[in-house]
């Protein structure tokens, strides 16, 4: 008997593989492969792999659909699944630059992003994440995908593959694996080839037998990188190219990763942002950000969840009025969280409804221990709802975890804690139990909170317990405690208690510990106590405890900390309820009397939480509405830090404020767009200060403005090693009005050489005769255009000395076919989009002779230049003659041209001269079907410009 697999197979197989192997042979479906006599008498078909990959790919679809079309909003697997397609709300993600770390802690990123943006970000659908981006031509292959805990990574990924399941998107993929690392760490001190980690997470891909897969595009999604407790040592990893060598499955994803193993394959990585740094950023093509819900989504999410509209709509009407609650239901799970909170108490109705984060998670811990009493232990709702053992089991769990900064345990952590670990399912509402069990493959189990958050509410549950049930501090050591300090805490100062928590979450510089500081004070309160009976022996709340906290707090804020500090110390005074700083401070706002130069350092700190808490815009910064002196400047820097655009120009920034700039430029994430710094005395050694921070891969500055600040051709060397050190981002410098003359001006064009260089548009404008760039600028420039002519689109030279012989050489630029010049303007010289050449002083007066080269060049080069501005040049009527003959060219786009004649000059063409060659130009102008005429001089129908307008317009 030999041992081969036979089927019957028509045209379009259906059904799984089982099922045809039950419809030939019934006794052989539980077996790998059939036992079959060779001579059998009945018309069989060898199965290839092709047809045979097409039975794998429909049953790992069905499959597929069946596990991820329902989800378990905040409890896995427990309680009531509801449809994925029902209540999905779809997730803002953005493009999210490079996979860089980020420490901070990820309250104080959710309240960055729900700021609104000043130029809309371009949502990415989940469905999209592998297509390239507008402008980008690049195949994607690794897509790394990063945002904060709950913001909704792993339903995204839930969500993609449902949809290709369903047969609705990506169906160009034949087949997706999802790994969780929570899963994989279970399996990491094992060997396996990739087809063996293959089977083990999927069974369909055991029956195929299929292990050419470097035949099809499948594609690899790895969620949750930052619960990986693999080595990922892409430096040391030895090299494996075979999908059947045995080896680590640390060695097995880090070769996958790197394109060594299946490099076909698509890979999906998601991760908080703190891990985001374990992938090289080389083997990542394509870094996406889940921003969660934006203000419409939030409400959308409420809607779909309650079919009550009237309760829904009360629900997010209560939500709006609390500043914190509102910038929290930015995540997913809590909107989770509030729903089930205000549902019951708005259902039931309860007392007044939580404002604070204290209060609505101290709601959510009685609800979720309720529906555990009801639902494991059969006890009434009226009955007392705690068992504290298990309460203070889970926050010990929950501060000893929170300390090491584990968000993700294990058996041994539960046992440590004091947990039985056959308990801790019952608290399914607070701690899931997460583990595979669809293959029967592991043993082990891995158990989390349902998010951060809980954990860090729990965790300030049990410290506040330990001190008042016990007078245990656990924010200090013991051995730094004299002997008689708990006598000292029972009988004087409980305060201190609270002063020893606020000092350890100040010396957190990542800021880890400041929700739980919000949570910890939150609960010193009569009002959140009344809650926990129960759990607490005694109550320790007095008003003069929590007016020296209080005090204390704002003394805080006056030895004024580093602003994010600050931030978070307000927050803390919010869930205290004394809102007297934030009050006084938006008094000064609405009455338009605020004088930062009277305002005390505390009033400064308040200013700056009203200013970055504020849902009005902060994109555009103007700091001259509040304050103009260097002291403004550095008080104000985490403002300017948040912005996307700030405008200092004339506030009094020096060489020491630069300092603090180049930090703001150098953070992470660094938000600043635009920053302009016009007229001030910045200097040379201002500028090179301010190039560290220009020059840091992490700047993704686009708009640098530097007009008027004593700025040398010593400075400009500077600012063009950090365009070459960071060249990428940077689209707009203006330099107008500086010392730079010829030499800075070489120095400059150097770099518009660099092929990389994404400059477009250059402003040079000079006032000072002294300063004047002359041809032989003009000819740097030139030389740079042709070389990288891509990119720039405006160059704007106005008031320099370029003559006749200067214009000639920039005319020979847009005779290049390759030019891509659409406006030029002549009293300034814009090249890129725009090329505008412009003159005001005599000394520097474009004529009828360079007129000649610019029409030369516009012949050599016509089917680009859209806006053409020749104001203020001594042109005469030869000139002008010149140009209309190019403007008769039939393929000639122009659409806009400026003539503004200023009527100071005697040199001026005849009014009636004028007049009859505007009528002209405009019927040409109107036959070739293009724009607009603009023209302003001698005519008696169109009103003189004055200078200022001329310099407006």
């Amino acid at each position: 008997m030999r041992r081969c697999n036979l089927m019957f197979f028509s045209k379009k197989p259906t059904g799984s593989i089982r099922d045809f192997q039950w419809s030939v042979f019934p006794e052989s479906s539980n077996r790998p492969g059939l036992h079959i006599q060779s001579n059998i008498n009945i018309p069989v078909l060898f199965l290839h792999s092709d047809e045979l990959a097409v039975i794998y790919k429909r049953e790992l679809k069905s499959n597929l659909k069946k596990k991820f079309q329902c989800v378990f909003e905040g409890i896995a697997k427990q309680g009531n699944p509801t449809l994925l397609n029902k209540i999905y709300t779809e997730l803002y993600i953005t493009e999210g630059g490079k996979g860089e770390v980020n420490n901070e802690h990820e309250l104080r990123q959710i309240e960055t992003t729900t700021r609104k943006q000043a130029r809309p970000e371009t949502p990415i659908k989940c469905n999209n994440i592998f297509k390239p981006l507008t402008g980008q031509d690049k195949l994607i292959r690794t897509v790394l995908t990063k945002g904060v805990a709950g913001i909704g990574k792993t339903v995204s990924v839930q969500k993609f593959i449902l949809d290709w399941a369903e047969g609705k998107a990506n169906q160009d993929v034949q087949f997706v694996f999802s790994f969780p690392f929570r899963e994989l760490n279970l399996i990491k001190g094992k060997k396996h080839t990739l087809i063996e980690l293959l089977n083990h997470f999927s069974m369909e891909t055991k029956q195929s037998r299929i292990s050419n897969y470097d035949k099809y595009k499948v594609l690899f999604i790895f969620d949750g990188l930052d619960e990986c407790r693999l080595p990922l040592d892409f430096q040391k990893n030895k090299i494996c190219c075979d999908v059947t060598k045995s080896t680590s499955v640390d060695v097995l994803l880090t070769n996958l990763i790197k394109g060594n193993l299946l490099p076909s394959a698509l890979l999906w990585i998601t991760t908080r942002p703190a891990a985001a740094s374990k992938i090289p950023s080389g083997c990542v093509d394509q870094v996406t950000e889940v921003r969660g819900f934006n203000d419409p989504q939030k409400e959308e999410y409420f809607r779909k969840r309650f079919s009550d509209e009237d309760l829904a709509s009360r629900i997010i009407s209560h939500i709006k009025t609390s500043r914190s609650l509102h910038i929290m239901c930015h995540i997913p799970v809590f909107c989770w969280i509030s729903a089930i909170v205000l549902e019951h108490m708005l259902k039931h109705k309860r007392e007044e409804m939580p404002k604070t984060l204290t209060e609505m998670y101290t709601h959510l811990v009685v609800f979720q221990t309720k529906q555990k009493n009801g639902k494991y232990l059969g006890k009434e709702e009226t009955d007392p709802h705690w068992n504290k053992e298990s309460i203070l089991s889970l926050g010990k769990l929950a501060f000893q975890q929170l300390v090491k900064g584990n968000i993700m345990f294990y058996e041994e952590d539960l046992k440590e804690a004091g947990i039985d670990v056959n308990e801790a399912s019952v608290y399914s509402g607070l701690c899931t139990q997460l583990f595979k069990d669809e293959c029967g493959l592991y043993q082990d189990k891995v158990y989390c909170f349902v998010h951060l958050s809980i954990q860090e509410f729990l965790a300030a549950v049990y410290v506040f317990l330990s001190f008042i049930n016990n007078n245990e501090n656990l924010m200090v050591k013991p051995q730094s405690m004299p002997s008689n300090f708990f006598a000292l805490f029972r009988n004087k100062h409980d305060v201190t208690f609270y002063k020893s928590a606020v000092d350890k979450a100040l010396q957190n510089e990542t800021g880890n510990l400041d929700l739980f500081l919000r949570f910890l004070l939150g609960l010193s309160l009569e009002s959140n106590q009344k809650h926990l009976r129960g759990l607490l022996t005694k109550t320790r709340s007095s008003s003069q405890c929590h007016e020296e906290t209080v005090k204390y707090i704002k003394e805080k804020i006056r030895e004024n900390p580093s602003p994010e500090r600050c931030i978070n110390l307000f927050h803390c005074l919010n869930e205290l309820n004394d809102h007297s700083l934030v009050e006084e401070i938006q008094s000064y706002l609405r009455s338009g009397s605020v004088s930062c130069e009277e305002l005390s350092p505390a009033q400064w700190s308040a200013l700056i939480f009203v200013l970055l808490t504020s849902e009005k815009e902060l994109d555009v910064f103007d700091l001259k509405k509040y304050s103009r002196s260097k002291e403004g400047v550095l008080m104000l820097l985490p403002v300017v830090k948040a912005s996307k655009a700030a405008l200092l120009s004339g506030c009094g920034v020096t060489e020491e404020s630069c300092t603090s700039l180049a930090s703001a430029l150098k953070s992470n994430p660094s938000h600043l767009r635009v920053l302009d710094l016009s007229n001030n005395d910045l200097k040379d050694s201002g500028v090179k200060l301010l190039s560290a921070g220009l020059g840091n891969p992490r700047c993704k500055l686009e708009t640098l403005r530097l007009s008027a600040c004593l700025v040398t051709e010593e400075s400009c060397a500077s600012l063009v090693s950090a365009l070459r050190s960071n060249p990428s981002h940077l689209r707009n410098l203006d330099l107008s009005n500086n010392d730079l003359k010829d030499s800075g001006v070489k120095l400059l064009s150097a770099v518009l050489g660099i092929p990389h260089c994404k400059l477009e548009t250059l402003r040079l404008v000079f006032l000072l005769s002294a300063c004047l760039v002359t041809e032989e600028g003009c000819a740097s420039l030139v030389s740079a255009l042709r070389s990288n002519q891509s990119h720039l689109r405006n160059l704007n030279l106005s008031n320099n000395d370029l003559k006749d012989s200067g214009v000639k050489l920039l005319s020979a630029v847009l005779r290049n076919p390759h030019c891509k010049l659409e406006t030029l303007r002549s009293v300034f010289l814009y090249l890129v989009n725009k090329c505008y050449i412009f003159t005001r002083s005599t000394s520097c007066l474009v004529t009828e002779e360079s007129c000649a080269s610019l029409v030369s060049a516009l012949r050599s080069n016509p089917s680009h230049l859209r806006n053409l501005d020749l104001s203020n040049n001594d042109l005469k009527d030869s000139g002008v003659k010149l140009l209309s003959a190019v403007l008769g060219i039939p393929h000639c786009k122009l659409e806009t041209l400026r003539l503004v004649f200023l009527p100071r000059r005697d040199t001026w063409h005849s009014g009636q001269s004028v007049q009859s060659w505007f009528h002209q130009t405009r019927n040409v102008l109107l036959s070739n079907h293009t724009g607009r005429v603009f023209f302003s001089g001698l005519s008696s129908e169109v009103k003189p410009l004055t200078p200022e307008r001329a310099g407006s317009e």
